[in-house]
């Protein structure tokens, strides 16, 4: 079976996208804050006389995924995002079951400040992780489900949660052994191992230093924020500075769906990039078109992100409170970079998640020239049913190496069609 760790950027950078409007879209004005009075501290705390906490986690798409209780009733699936200010809940069903009250009804608003979507907000809400308890939240919950989560990292997702944990805790991530260790920063003693980089936290979010060389000798330096929502690896605001530009070969590509509507840019190759002491040859890297994507809409002027592509070849421990990040090499830290080699977008449906039906064809990719089109419904990859595989087992088989050649059935209008192609590098 191919590894899930394969890192070709798999269902794309609409996640990336997905998250990034949302979260830019979510300002403090919008949020009423908790009540504070009374005994009960609010917020997360660990559990009575421990100084840390580990839990299991998922790793959807690059994506930190972790079990939250909400309001000691309903199980769900949030997103760990170093992106996001208030937590977000995608699916007003849950709330509406625990018949939660709303404080106040939102407009989120998207590119140009045309209205996109209704949310509301509910305050003094629950949140539990584990043995770790959060009270007096504010939750902003989405009306209607535009984000799609579960359908693009196939698992059932079902919410963001950000600063609220990583401003009270150091939070060790180890993407090996995909568990998440919360410290109390004032017993966090990082290990010898780990190198340390200077992380100012700007607006909740938390930004680095970095350089890199795209395809001369010249090394350009930006600020870029690191983003654990982000299924990328890099991302470049190719307008944020003169001197950047878009290296050749590239690919125009449809990036995703965000809560603006479509989103466009290139994917191309840099020579290097600089992260302290850490150097990566051959980067993928995002450019998107600003016509549809504006990297200033938080409003902290900066060059670009850097998404869990990257940081999940590391070992990697967020210290908001004392503005630093400790990285460590992973197992996964000398795999090279791809971008998508089946050229394939596919969505997990169905009751179980166990149908993956293509929604996109990348013009002049080897699929397309096989006949393959949108509306496919995957039924056999290499000879594994597709409904015995998870949406992640699905995008590691049709990515699985270059020159490997891809033996498909597919379902079309009730007909079954086989299809052969070879996976050829287009970037």
């Amino acid at each position: 079976m191919a590894s899930k760790h394969f890192m070709y950027n798999r269902a794309l950078l609409l996640i990336i996208f997905l998250l990034f409007l949302l979260k830019g879209s979510l300002h403090a004005n919008t949020i009423e804050k908790a009540d504070t009075t009374g005994a009960i501290p609010l917020g997360f705390v660990l559990p009575k006389g421990e100084h840390q906490l580990s839990i299991p986690f998922e790793l959807n798409n690059n994506l930190i995924v972790i079990d939250v209780l909400l309001n000691n009733a309903i199980p769900l699936k949030f997103i760990l995002d170093t992106g996001v200010r208030t937590s977000v809940l995608t699916e007003k069903i849950f709330t509406d079951l625990l018949n939660l009250k709303y404080s106040r009804k939102i407009t989120i608003p998207g590119i140009g400040g045309e209205k996109l979507v209704d949310a509301y907000v509910t305050n003094n809400v629950t949140l539990k992780i584990d043995n770790m308890i959060g009270r007096g939240h504010a939750l902003i919950v989405l009306e209607k489900d535009l984000l799609q989560l579960k359908n693009f990292l196939g698992s059932n997702v079902h919410g963001i949660l950000g600063y609220e944990l990583f401003s009270r805790f150091v939070i060790e991530v180890n993407y090996d052994t995909k568990y998440l260790t919360f410290y109390d920063p004032n017993y966090y003693k990082p290990k010898k191992s780990y190198k340390v980089l200077n992380m100012s936290i700007e607006d909740t979010k938390p930004y680095v230093n970095a350089s890199f060389t795209l395809k001369d000798s010249v090394v350009r330096t930006g600020k870029f924020m690191i983003d654990t929502g982000a299924s990328h690896s890099f991302l470049i605001d190719k307008h944020s500075n003169s001197g950047y530009y878009v290296p050749e070969p590239s690919i125009e590509s449809h990036l995703g769906r965000g809560l603006a509507g479509d989103l466009y840019g290139e994917i191309s190759r840099i020579n290097s990039l600089s992260l302290g002491s850490f150097n990566f040859k051959e980067v993928i890297t995002t450019f998107p078109d600003t016509s549809t994507y504006d990297i200033d809409i938080a409003a902290i002027p900066r060059n670009g992100t850097i998404g869990g592509g990257l940081l999940s070849r590391f070992k990697v421990a967020f210290d908001f409170v004392h503005g630093k990040l400790y990285l460590k090499k992973g197992h996964s830290y000398k795999k090279p970079f791809e971008y998508n080699l089946s050229g394939l977008i596919v969505k997990a449906t169905g009751l179980n998640l166990n149908k993956f039906e293509i929604t996109e064809v990348r013009e002049g990719c080897e699929a397309e020239k096989a006949g393959v089109m949108a509306g496919d419904e995957i039924v056999l990859i290499n000879g594994h049913f597709a409904r015995d595989l998870t949406l992640d087992e699905v995008l590691g088989l049709i990515n699985l190496k270059e020159n490997k050649i891809i033996r498909m059935v597919v379902l079309r209008d009730n007909v079954k069609t086989k299809i052969q192609f070879k996976l050829i590098r287009q970037v």
